[in-house]
């Protein structure tokens, strides 16, 4: 019989008071979240390999950097660690069933740039643990993240975007789905806003007149990084979000909300939002259907916006302004030529045109 005591060593020593770190030094929801997902994810990996925190050594940080790249992102039967008292028998049928946790979790394999993340959220923690003078055993420097590739992501052709934030109308059958979706696609595309910016979006930060008309234009945000700006809608993204909101029959605070499901059904005004995977997976769904070749999500109408704004001549320090970046060199990687723009290039430029 394998008891608590034997399990709670591979848990990571003053992980509660780590997080409690992040949140007193200000770092958003979605960033503790982030943390503490990779953290249980190398703390379950020491529970799989048998091997307790204090032992770990360089090998081990390689060999992690091995089962995160070869292999699928697997939180690793974490409920054994909060059970009294675990069988032999548990331990074996938690390890047969890893292959069949990895199928259902995740398809494919993580990204050069998913595991540098996972990866610094390790050097993190352990930067913490030297700074409260806790024994390490190894330097936050021996975590070192590999070479990711560095890859151009293309944006869609402004068309496929357009069809793709219209399509709720054509793909959607019950109506306030309908107004909702097309209402989030707008919002994105008109402001350049994040998913997660969208999805905290509260009714209130909407400016309404007495007859639910749209008086003011400007959403003053709470950013990543807690940074405050205006977003501004266009005259089409206002008309659809008022539509939405206008066929709301209800109180809750958020400006999107799900129709049904368990968040919907706890009827808790903090709890009943729409979640970021939901408006993911409708966004990927909507380009399968309409044949649309690019890879496209919440990101890439935000990359779309900014490609599209500086094809129309707008200012990078306004579109950087417009996107919450604290830096040019952040907003370049978010301005792509477009093969339409490329192509057109290429023919009015090229030396040998005629």
């Amino acid at each position: 019989m394998i008891t608590m005591d034997t399990t709670f060593k591979y848990t990571l020593p003053r992980f509660r008071e780590f997080l409690l770190n992040l949140k007193n030094n200000n770092y958003s929801k979605e960033t503790l979240e982030n943390y503490q997902r990779d953290l249980e994810i190398f703390s379950s990996y020491l529970y799989y390999i048998e091997t307790p925190f204090e032992k770990i050594d360089k090998l081990t940080i390689a060999d992690y950097k091995g089962f995160l790249r070869e292999q699928n992102y697997i939180p690793i039967l974490h409920r054994f660690q909060s059970q009294t008292q675990i069988t032999e028998d548990d331990v074996q049928r938690s390890k047969e069933e890893v292959s069949e946790i990895k199928k259902a979790m995740y398809k494919g394999q993580l990204s050069d740039n998913s595991v540098n993340r996972m990866l610094s959220s390790l050097r993190s923690y352990l930067n913490f643990l030297v700074d409260i003078d806790f024994a390490t055993p190894i330097s936050p420097s021996a975590v070192k993240l590999i070479k990711a590739e560095k890859k151009e992501k293309q944006v869609a052709d402004l068309n496929d975007l357009v069809k793709l934030i219209e399509s709720p109308f054509e793909l959607e059958t019950e109506e306030i789905v309908k107004f909702r979706n097309r209402a989030i696609l707008e919002l994105i595309f008109s402001t350049g806003m994040r998913i997660s910016e969208v999805i905290n979006l509260n009714r209130e930060q909407i400016h309404l007149s007495s007859n639910g008309e749209i008086k003011d234009y400007r959403i003053y945000i709470l950013g990543k990084g807690k940074k405050q700006r205006f977003v501004y809608l266009t005259e089409r993204a206002a008309n659809y979000l008022h539509d939405y909101l206008g066929k709301r029959r209800d109180d809750f605070p958020a400006a999107f909300i799900p129709t049904k499901g368990t968040r919907k059904a706890t009827g808790n005004p903090y709890v009943v939002r729409l979640s970021q995977n939901y408006v993911q997976m409708k966004i990927a769904e909507y380009r399968r259907r309409l044949g649309i070749i690019v890879p496209t999500s919440a990101h890439s109408l935000r990359h779309g916006f900014a490609t599209y704004m500086a094809e129309e001549g707008a200012n990078p320090a306004a579109i950087q302004r417009l996107l919450g970046h604290s830096s040019l060199q952040t907003t370049s990687k978010y301005v792509h030529a477009s093969d339409k723009f490329a192509e057109k290039a290429h023919k009015d430029f090229h030396p040998l045109k005629n």
